[in-house]
């Protein structure tokens, strides 16, 4: 399989969510449903002031997160991912279309969550990403990466897209906790 070599344009995304609301089963794989469960369980605190989720889809995980946290953005490069999201969502969730790294949102998050999207960037762009994040962080939040291990043809692998990021921000977030590291790979940065 031939691995593309640029980050994978937002127009990727929009047709996937036309041609299929779910396209990855979020809402009914067994596989989404405990890394969801992972996921949450993975959160160092019981509670959050300001989350941020970046490629939140049709909002599944957002709910679970929006329990978590007094504020939560949840951003995706597709506006029919988004207005399905918006169908479910809490007051305390606000929704938004916006494509990294251009589009990174303004203000401090203790919370920040990239699950299932940093392998469609390209190293620099991961890289951008990844400082946007650590610049975006306040100083004790943590940043949570989940990403599926298999073969893709995407521009980085589950493996080295984790890595790679964590890397990015290993001065600023040195603790590096690897919750689970089979099918995906879940896990937490922080700077203690």
């Amino acid at each position: 399989m031939s691995r593309k070599t640029t980050t994978i344009p937002p127009d990727y995304f929009e047709q996937k969510y036309r041609a299929d609301i779910d396209p990855w089963r979020f809402r009914s794989s067994d596989y989404e449903r405990e890394k969801y469960r992972a996921t949450i369980e993975a959160l160092a605190r019981p509670r959050y002031g300001r989350g941020l989720e970046v490629g939140c889809s049709i909002g599944v995980l957002t709910g679970l997160l929006a329990q978590r946290c007094d504020t939560l953005l949840a951003i995706d490069a597709s506006s029919t991912a988004i207005a399905a999201a918006r169908e479910t969502q809490p007051p305390n969730v606000t929704l938004a279309v916006a494509t990294l790294p251009q589009d990174f949102p303004p203000g401090e998050f203790d919370l920040i969550v990239l699950s299932e999207v940093l392998y469609y960037f390209d190293r620099d762009d991961l890289h951008r990403v990844a400082e946007l994040c650590a610049n975006a962080l306040r100083p004790d939040g943590e940043v949570i990466l989940c990403h599926w291990l298999g073969e893709t043809d995407y521009p980085l692998t589950g493996t080295a897209a984790s890595d790679q990021f964590a890397g990015a921000v290993a001065v600023r977030l040195p603790v590096r906790a690897i919750v689970r590291d089979a099918a995906y790979r879940l896990e937490r940065l922080s700077a203690h």
